[in-house]
């Protein structure tokens, strides 16, 4: 079982901590003689009051699924408390009384006692200001079946022809809170109380979609002070320790000098804007090595970038090297991908790149054996090919296939999509919590990387640069959806000078 880390530590990270369903499971435990049943349904009732003063009306009432475990417990005990205040509960139970656990029986029977019924189904003539999820909060880890399923479909078409909130008790049911993965029926909640600690499943895969706002409630403890948390979330604190004031005394030198490889035939804008985000990002000087032989000699939109002949640019002093962006799939392609696995600086290795590593033992042993940082930034389908498997193996999973990446390849690896995930060679991880549906477009994993090259170009650690690069990527994006620009028809272009406004915000507010 994981230790504790320093007291230091954990009060830094106390507010980003990831728990998996193990860990959850051995920190109840440690708490057995508490009462978080009645902690838990005292937060969610208080929840629920406030959500049926949003929603209005004189005589509120709530639809409560109850399930045959403790969060049915959960769910039982916040309905009790409801009760007390006069609030109309209806409350269906999925189970049998006499098979709940302890806490859960105990719960049970003080709704029935306060007056509270349990039926078997949805009233017909039911309408309610509230739907609340309680039916199996962590512990499911199979696909919902027969009435679980029925239920959880009629919550959800209730919550949208009743236009009322929809609130999930730890976890919505039917997607797994240890990856984010759901099969077949699950709550669509529009929001989710996450009971001791948040959980990676909230955060990645669908769990996105099917948590909506997330609150998170210790129930009065401190899992840190007990428990290294399995992984963490990235807020600007993750990283803030590199954000430093420029000198005044500097020069372009300061700041590095970086090279891209990439672009080949009609593939020259993926370089372009690896280029024109690196050099927005605040890079030195700016190499791009195209491949295609027509290609312009010169960026007329940013001409600041020296373009030349991809062979050209290892002659150059690099702090950082970025490879792979429409570069294809070539003989000439495998050749400047081994020349920059060679390279001694740190190397990101996107797209092409990843695709030609995938298929090539000899790349494969050759990144093996570098001494500087390797940053791998795969989508799921690139790291299904890294990894021999199929995307949807890589998406079921999210979190250990990062963690596989980074071991097998000795890197540092950003699992990209809803919640990318950040892993590092030791095997810690991290998820990404910003970003919106704008980012599905071509040219985003482009201006990723060239965020990633400059903050590598200026010196930034590989792990700190990463989960900067990462955390501004999305944050620019919803920044320009604030901006009512977007999120439909948001073009990757347009998040390289939103990067760079809020980059300089993070400076100016920081340092």
């Amino acid at each position: 079982m994981k230790q504790p880390s320093s007291p230091a530590s954990l009060q830094e990270k106390s507010q980003l901590a990831l728990y998996c369903r193990d860990s959850l499971r051995h920190l109840e435990s440690l708490h057995a003689q508490e009462a978080l049943m009645q902690r838990a349904g005292a937060a969610a009732a208080a929840w629920a009051e406030e959500l049926l003063g949003t929603a209005g009306g004189a005589s509120p009432s709530v639809l409560v699924l109850a399930g045959p475990g403790n969060n049915g417990g959960d769910a039982l005990t916040m309905a009790t408390l409801l009760l007390q205040r006069k609030i109309t509960v209806i409350t269906v139970f999925l189970g049998q009384i006499e098979r709940l656990p302890k806490d859960a029986a105990h719960a049970c029977q003080q709704f029935l006692a306060e007056g509270g019924a349990l039926l078997a189904e949805i009233p017909p003539d039911a309408r309610c200001d509230l739907i609340v999820d309680g039916l199996f909060g962590i512990g499911l880890t199979h696909p919902l079946e027969n009435e679980a399923a029925c239920l959880v479909e009629a919550a959800n078409r209730l919550a949208r022809e009743w236009d009322c909130p929809l609130l999930a008790l730890d976890c919505p049911s039917g997607l797994n809170v240890d990856t984010g993965f759901c099969q077949g029926e699950v709550i669509c909640a529009t929001h989710t109380l996450s009971f001791i600690a948040a959980k990676p499943g909230l955060y990645t895969a669908d769990g996105v979609d099917c948590c909506g706002s997330i609150r998170v409630e210790p129930l009065g403890l401190s899992p840190d002070a007990a428990l290294l948390p399995d992984g963490w979330r990235i807020t600007l604190d993750t990283f803030a320790h590199c954000l430093q004031p420029r000198k005044r005394n500097t020069h372009k030198g300061t700041y590095g000098s970086v090279g891209v490889i990439g672009g080949a035939h009609s593939m020259s804008g993926a370089a372009l804007l690896v280029g024109r985000s690196a050099l927005k990002m605040g890079a030195g000087c700016v190499f791009l090595g195209l491949l295609d032989p027509q290609a312009p000699s010169v960026d007329f939109a940013h001409p600041e970038l020296m373009i030349r002949k991809p062979e050209s640019v290892f002659d150059a002093i690099l702090s950082a090297l970025a490879c792979g962006p429409g570069m294809g799939r070539s003989d000439h392609a495998a050749e400047l991908l081994e020349l920059a696995i060679g390279y001694p600086a740190p190397l990101i290795l996107d797209a092409d790149a990843l695709n030609l590593l995938a298929f090539d033992d000899s790349l494969q042993s050759a990144l093996l054996e570098r001494k500087a940082a390797t940053l791998l930034t795969p989508h799921p389908a690139e790291a299904a090919r890294l990894l021999d498997l199929q995307t949807v193996d890589i998406q079921q999973s999210r979190i250990r296939m990062a963690q596989e990446l980074a071991h097998r390849y000795r890197a540092w690896v950003v699992l990209k999509g809803s919640g990318s995930v950040i892993g590092d060679p030791n095997g810690k991880w991290w998820i990404n919590t910003t970003g919106n549906p704008g980012l599905s477009g071509p040219g985003f994993g482009d201006v990723l990387s060239g965020m990633l090259l400059a903050l590598l170009g200026q010196g930034w650690p590989p792990g700190a640069a990463m989960q900067a690069a990462v955390c501004l990527h999305g944050q620019a994006a919803d920044d320009l959806v604030s901006a009512r620009t977007g999120p439909v028809g948001l073009c990757a272009g347009e998040l390289i000078d939103a990067a760079r406004a809020r980059f300089n915000h993070w400076l100016r507010e920081r340092c």
